[in-house]
C-alpha cells in the first residue's frame, strides 16, 4: 500500500529505505519540538520555540524544492508559511 501512495517499487522501496527512515527522524524530531513549544509554560519562550521549528521546516522545503522536486515548495512549503504566518497573528 505504501508503495502505491508514493509511486514506486519494491527494489526502490528497499534502495531509499534510509533515507526514508532518516525522514522520519526528522519529522518525529520537529513534531517533538512543536509540541515542546505548544505545551511550554512560558507563552513567549514557546512561541519561539515553534517559530525556530517552522522555520526549519520552510527551509527544508525550500531546498528540496530547489534542489529535488519542484512540488516540496506546495506540498511542505505552504503549511509551514501559513502556520509561520499565524504564530505572528497570535
Amino acid at each position: 500500500r505504501t508503495l502505491k501512495v508514493f509511486g514506486i517499487n519494491k527494489a526502490d522501496a528497499e534502495t531509499t529505505k534510509v533515507l526514508a527512515a532518516n525522514q522520519g527522524l526528522y519529522n518525529g524530531c520537529l513534531s517533538a519540538g512543536l509540541i515542546w513549544g505548544l505545551l511550554h509554560p512560558n507563552d513567549l519562550i514557546g512561541s519561539q520555540i515553534q517559530l525556530f521549528f517552522i522555520s526549519c521546516v520552510l527551509v527544508a522545503a525550500l531546498y528540496g524544492g530547489f534542489t529535488a522536486k519542484k512540488s516540496i515548495l506546495i506540498v511542505q512549503g505552504l503549511p509551514a508559511l501559513l502556520a509561520l504566518s499565524s504564530l505572528f497573528l497570535i
